[in-house]
């Protein structure tokens, strides 16, 4: 078996690799586009007009489906029935942030205060609300605020 003949096989390998990951990592996204290796489905979006091809998709796929931008999944929600029914009505299934490789990886998986998701992004903001109380930063309302400005606009 020659060089070119070791490469082709080792190429067809990690293909084939690469569409069962992509097919078994699914889990529970919605129907889409098959993907390509590596490339996902940048070939079937154009990059000029991308809201033309999302909604050419969601003719075929129905208002929710997934596209692959490289190798990461992102599921599409086209219309207003579809945005409302996982903003309103799901909420909780869609309240998490997407990850940011490069900032995870930089703080060493603690997302902070702008990063943050799930229970940590909860407590982070239970206490910025909760401890400006504690310390009677907050205690006027934003009427005497504006009644206040109003009135020093008024020379009053």
């Amino acid at each position: 078996m020659g060089p070119v003949m070791g490469l082709v096989l080792c190429l067809s390998c990690l293909l084939l690799l690469s569409l069962w990951k992509q097919s078994s990592g699914k889990g529970k996204l919605p129907p889409g586009p098959t993907p390509l290796p590596i490339i996902g489905n940048m070939l079937q979006l154009d990059a000029k007009n991308i809201s033309q091809s999302l909604r050419h998709l969601s003719k075929v796929y129905s208002q929710v489906f997934t596209v692959y931008f490289g190798r990461r999944p992102t599921v599409v929600l086209h219309g207003y029935e579809a945005v409302k029914d996982a903003l309103i009505d799901r909420e909780e299934e869609f309240s998490g942030r997407g990850s940011v490789p490069v900032v995870e990886k930089a703080n060493k998986g603690q997302g902070r205060v702008v990063f943050s998701t799930g229970n940590g992004w909860k407590e982070m903001r239970r206490f910025s609300l909760i401890t400006p109380q504690n310390l009677g930063m907050v205690k006027r309302s934003i009427e005497d605020h504006v009644q206040e400005e109003a009135r020093k606009t008024n020379g009053g």
